[in-house]
């Protein structure tokens, strides 16, 4: 991919671009770069495109862009298989919307109080998300109305078709303006899928995006469910436990570098940071400290990271969940190499659910989930790592100088035992 190539070489708002940043899209991914300008545009288009490509924010850019923000009518609808799609899909489009205001995006799905959604709609939604079922059963209530539509996503076509949905999706667009634009991506391109794409859609542009088998590396893979609140108390706590020689920290956004970098710096780690927004001179000052083991712990978003290769990395921890599949195994392939182990821990919030378990499914890998480290786990670890210099440092003799020192304390009425165990609690500053 060109690095050249930027959202803002798309003709989008200002207001978008800024909420694109705050989720760290530091460059649109390969369905975004094909997709987004004709919908733009206008086209009706037919994307052939997995999950975890980019595909929510290919649609729901323009999407946002195609709003008027002044009229509470449902504008957009997008369809999606399941209640965990919807609710994922509403969010990041909520997200991309977060800097419009006056936009509502609603996830509407079997399972939740149907109260709660007959309430939002009564106020106005202009972004409707949701299950082919509990968007028809609005449709019947009258509480949803698509007159004024502009815009049908119908999104994972294929699990939709193979879920039975069709008869409903048939009705939904039937009371959609025949002038709307439709926009359909499927992970496969069946016939059944065709035939839809030729009833519902003019002349629409094709978009493929060839998929890549994910190879994932060999490497302990293991995640952890956090709030994003407690991310860097739960980021120390883990570096502490574990000890890493070299440690990578992967962020969705420059923000998040920045911020984690400085604390951790505070606290006193061996810390450098890098991403897309620093000249070339300062990131390759920063990997040069880094492959010469000046700094221990890289804090890098994934573009800043390309080309990064360092044979001793034994941790990589994603303190963000990536924004697309593929970039979860590149991260992870930073660590193991030369046939060396490596660990990979990832970070997963609530939010973040859903996309875990795309990731496992697209890698066809399964991912163990394991406790969150304490304070206490963090200190036993520097005390056993601590414990073993010792060892090595007795075994290797010439202690004369130090022995005469520890004499000269025991003089005074304190014992051998006692002086080591100050000089432990001085050193690890536990207790």
């Amino acid at each position: 991919m060109d690095d050249s190539f930027r959202f803002s070489t798309f003709n989008i708002s200002q207001k978008i671009l800024r909420a694109i940043e705050d989720m760290g899209f530091e460059e649109p991914t390969p369905i975004q770069i094909s997709a987004i300008p004709l919908i733009l545009a206008g086209s009706d288009v037919t994307g052939h495109a997995k999950t975890g490509t980019g595909k929510t924010a290919a649609f729901g850019i323009p999407a946002l862009e195609k709003i008027d923000p002044h009229n509470r009518q449902t504008q957009v609808i997008v369809l999606s298989p399941t209640r965990e799609l919807a609710i994922q899909t509403a969010e990041e489009i909520a997200r991309l919307a977060s800097h419009l205001g006056h936009i509502t995006v609603l996830p509407i799905y079997g399972g939740q109080p149907i109260e709660r959604q007959l309430r939002s709609l009564k106020t106005g939604v202009q972004i409707v998300v949701g299950t082919p079922g509990r968007v028809l059963d609005h449709l019947r209530r009258g509480t949803l109305t698509l007159s004024r539509v502009r815009l049908v996503v119908l999104d994972e076509a294929d699990q939709m078709l193979d879920m039975g949905f069709l008869p409903d999706i048939e009705t939904i667009l039937s009371k959609t303006p025949k002038d709307r634009q439709t926009v359909l991506f499927s992970a496969t391109l069946p016939k059944p899928i065709l035939a839809i794409s030729k009833r519902f859609q003019n002349n629409p542009e094709f978009v493929e995006i060839p998929h890549k088998e994910l190879t994932v590396p060999q490497v302990e893979q293991r995640y952890l469910e956090v709030h994003s609140r407690d991310k860097f108390d739960v980021l120390c706590r883990l570096l502490d436990q574990m000890d890493p020689k070299l440690a990578l920290v992967f962020c969705n956004t420059k923000r998040r570098v920045d911020q984690l970098t400085k604390r951790l710096k505070t606290l006193g780690y061996s810390v450098g940071g890098i991403h897309g927004d620093l000249k070339q001179s300062q990131r390759d000052r920063v990997m040069a400290q880094f492959r010469r083991g000046e700094i221990d712990l890289l804090v890098a978003t994934d573009v800043a990271a390309r080309g990064i290769d360092v044979e001793d990395i034994d941790l990589v921890v994603n303190v963000d969940v990536p924004q697309v599949a593929e970039y979860y195994v590149h991260r992870i392939g930073r660590t193991a190499r030369a046939g060396r182990s490596g660990r990979a821990i990832t970070f997963v919030g609530p939010e973040d659910i859903y996309k875990m378990k795309e990731i496992q499914r697209m890698a066809n890998i399964t991912i163990s989930r394991i406790p969150l480290p304490t304070a206490r786990d963090a200190v036993e670890s520097r005390m056993k790592s601590l414990a073993d210099r010792i060892k090595q440092t007795v075994d290797a003799g010439n202690l004369e100088q130090q022995t005469e020192t520890v004499e000269r304390i025991m003089v005074d009425d304190y014992t051998s035992l006692e002086i080591a165990a100050a000089l432990l609690k001085m050193h690890t500053g536990s207790g």
